[in-house]
């Protein structure tokens, strides 16, 4: 990856900052020819003019007091987009880079073919910033207001975020005549389109590709409908080539104006951090956080509550959804919640129908109404809008 080899409107600026002479040579012959190359952060920071530009921050930018430098220069500048490379990457290395404003952050030795791509990654992302992505006017006339934005995440795949993310909008979308919106932003390998049995014309591909124009009727006929709740869905790409495309200012664009047409968005995400997730976890009203009953499941969600905390994430927007809560492997609620130092607000038992219903592509809160975990997915949508007495659903 080279600086010539960037998209010349506007032109992009490669640099790399590493005080040690072989290191630094090193990450400027892996990024090609025509980068930037300073000995200290400082030096770099005096020449930025504007343009965006990618910066590889080497390995001596990894210590705390470096990293701590790093926020007053990267945070008032999105034209600026840094992959730090670490020699130890450890999670309070991680969660210092990226409250600093670092978009990625990857191991020492760096593979050749993993720094260019995560160059290139960031490039679409600062490119992108050369002009400004329009904010999205609501009919009340005021951008980031309106529906209520509610992201569902985990630190660990397998845990069952999309499940409860499909099976909440489906149950809320059958409680009300208002819009519900599901958006699939797990980019690369999404899977509410086939957990809904969905065949999408439109993807969040389109709304990127028309962010100029993104006002809330052409978001509005981008959604695909669900017909047996009602529910409207804006998938995940149908290739993951296509995450490439989408950066986290697309996202926050898009959710924004989903605000206008939505009285409810749920958005299901991939399972680690990056620039898009910790958007919308910033962006969000409420996070449920997802987590299983088993040791990697609850280490990993107890690392991801530490992140959300050093990003200063009120605690008040996340709530615990124990997946599979009755599951007897020695493992007892009242426990997790003391590791995790946060109460579970709610409590999914384990229950055979709910892959019988994936297997059928329809929500569990459908195929098995009657069900207990069904029931748990209703008084979770409780949290949002009871349920009419002595019935759930209007379909």
């Amino acid at each position: 990856m080279s600086a010539s080899s960037s998209n010349p409107t506007p032109p992009l600026h490669v640099a790399v900052v590493e005080s040690e002479p072989s290191a630094r040579a090193r990450l400027a012959m892996q990024l090609g020819s025509g980068v930037l190359d300073f000995e200290h952060f400082d030096d770099f920071a005096a020449q930025l003019s504007g343009i965006p530009t990618v910066v590889v921050l080497g390995p001596s930018c990894a210590d705390p007091y470096n990293l701590s430098t790093l926020a007053a220069v990267l945070q008032p500048r999105p034209e600026v987009g840094a992959v730090l490379v670490a020699e130890e990457l450890s999670t309070d290395v991680f969660q210092q880079a990226i409250r600093s404003g670092v978009k990625d952050v990857l191991a020492a030795p760096v593979d050749t073919a993993q720094l260019q791509e995560a160059c290139r990654r960031v490039a679409e992302s600062v490119g992108s910033l050369g002009r400004t992505l329009p904010p999205i006017i609501g009919d009340d006339g005021d951008p980031g207001e309106g529906g209520r934005v509610i992201t569902v995440f985990s630190t660990k795949g397998g845990a069952g975020k999309s499940v409860v993310a499909t099976n909440l909008a489906v149950a809320l979308a059958m409680r009300t005549t208002e819009t519900v919106a599901l958006v699939d932003c797990d980019l690369q390998f999404g899977d509410v389109a086939v957990m809904l049995k969905l065949a999408p014309q439109h993807t969040i591909v389109d709304a990127v590709n028309s962010i100029d124009r993104l006002d809330s009727g052409f978001l509005t006929n981008l959604l695909v409908t669900h017909p047996p709740s009602g529910l409207k869905v804006l998938p995940a790409p149908l290739e993951p080539a296509f995450a490439d495309q989408i950066t986290a200012e697309h996202i926050r664009s898009i959710i924004a104006g989903l605000r206008s047409v939505a009285k409810y968005i749920i958005v299901d995400t991939p399972s680690y951090f990056d620039d898009k997730v910790l958007t919308l976890i910033e962006d969000s009203d409420e996070i449920l956080l997802v987590a299983g009953m088993d040791i990697p499941n609850i280490k990993n969600v107890k690392i991801g509550l530490q992140t959300m905390r050093m990003l200063d994430t009120p605690t008040s927007k996340i709530h615990l959804v124990l997946n599979r809560a009755n599951t007897k492997v020695r493992l007892d609620v009242s426990e997790v919640e003391r590791t995790l130092q946060i109460k579970a607000e709610t409590q999914l038992p384990s229950d055979i129908v709910v892959p019988q219903s994936i297997n059928k592509s329809t929500p569990v809160v459908i195929d098995a109404p009657r069900s207990s975990i069904a029931k748990a997915f209703e008084t979770l949508a409780d949290r949002y809008i009871p349920a009419p007495s002595g019935k759930k659903g209007r379909r």
